[in-house]
């Protein structure tokens, strides 16, 4: 009998301490939305990502008992370029030379840095899941390649070019791969299946609109080619075939100007994210480049940044970031931001709609 009760409280202990070390991911204690209230919500930030401890589902009583050693803190020290799939965050560290990777269903955090050429990583600033067939597409500007993976992380090829070729970031659609080489100053464009380049543009004197000086961040949806021109401090946009249409933002220090213009995203409704790292926030523009809003802001706790770096949206994995949605909100997708300094490494943040039924919180 006694033995009963004390396995019975043994069981009540381990099931306590299981629900209790369940993912942990960090969310704020109160509600940060922007454009603050009074007016309609429209970017909720939802959590932050730091290290293993913000991911992993911690140790039972039962991994206790049977001494499992307890695996170290593994920490995002510098992130640059992100990406998501299938419930994992691949996250581009440029200090530890290699991808972290935040699997937020099995509640891990691996290290992927492979020791020896022809993968290893030297500065990977950007990186691209494939959504077909999972392979990783890395844009390392320190090995001047774009290293390729599969979905088992072994090496597979490289995108290489000439001593000038710098890649900055990477895209990657069905059967092509886009590529900016901030050596060159062009958009690069490669067939998926065999890496044979295809083209380059745009072929635009020095001084004339649509003219590269130097492309850094990209995104491709679509018929538009976006491209962040950091020297022109703006953002150019072309057809997919190269044809120079418009341009985004001005030097200086106004709304829908920029100061360190990164990281890029397009909604499907055409919304194009620009980071900025100098004003520490993202500018939001409609179709025709309008500024619609801006978000983030100089840290100064949950849902502000501090040198962000790279911005991306995700409309298929909701599920993992659900519960952290304020209930009169209804989330559309999800937009996810590096910062290189600070405690908040990768920010997430949904794109809400006010609920029809429900009074929001003012």
């Amino acid at each position: 009998m006694r033995f009963d009760r004390a396995l019975g409280s043994l069981l009540a202990l381990f099931s306590v301490l299981t629900v209790s070390c369940a993912t942990k991911q960090t969310a704020p204690a109160e509600l940060v939305v922007f454009p603050p209230p009074p007016d309609t919500a429209r970017i909720q930030f939802l959590t932050r990502f730091a290290d293993s401890d913000d991911v992993a589902k911690g140790r039972s009583l039962l991994q206790t008992l049977i001494g499992d050693p307890v695996d170290e803190v593994r920490q995002i020290i510098k992130p640059f370029g992100v990406a998501i799939r299938d419930g994992k965050i691949y996250v581009c560290d440029t200090v530890y030379r290699g991808v972290d990777i935040l699997d937020l269903q099995r509640g891990t955090f691996e290290y992927f840095r492979p020791p020896d050429f022809p993968g290893r990583m030297n500065t990977p600033v950007n990186c691209a899941v494939d959504s077909q067939s999972g392979w990783l597409y890395v844009a390392d500007t320190g090995r001047r390649a774009v290293l390729i993976f599969d979905e088992s992380l072994d090496y597979v090829d490289s995108i290489v070019g000439d001593e000038d070729f710098r890649p900055n970031d990477v895209f990657v659609e069905p059967s092509l791969v886009w590529v900016t080489d901030g050596g060159s100053g062009k958009i690069k464009v490669y067939e998926k299946s065999t890496l044979r380049e295809l083209r380059a543009f745009p072929d635009i004197a020095p001084g004339q609109p649509g003219y590269l000086r130097r492309p850094t961040n990209l995104y491709v949806t679509g018929d538009r080619v976006y491209a962040t021109d950091f020297s022109a401090f703006s953002v150019k946009v072309y057809t997919r075939d190269g044809q120079f249409v418009t341009s985004v933002g001005s030097h200086g220090d106004g709304l829908g100007q920029f100061a360190r213009p990164k990281g890029i995203a397009v909604d499907s409704a055409s919304i194009l994210y620009v980071v900025d790292a100098a004003f520490a926030n993202i500018q939001a523009f409609d179709p025709d480049g309008q500024l619609l809003m801006f978000f983030g802001g100089n840290y100064g706790g949950p849902g502000a940044m501090l040198l962000p770096a790279q911005v991306t949206i995700d409309y298929d994995n909701l599920s993992h970031f659900e519960r952290y949605v304020h209930e009169g909100f209804e989330l559309k997708y999800l937009i996810l931001v590096t910062n290189q300094y600070g405690p908040d490494k990768v920010s997430v943040y949904g794109f809400v709609e006010p609920k029809l039924d429900t009074i929001l919180v003012r």
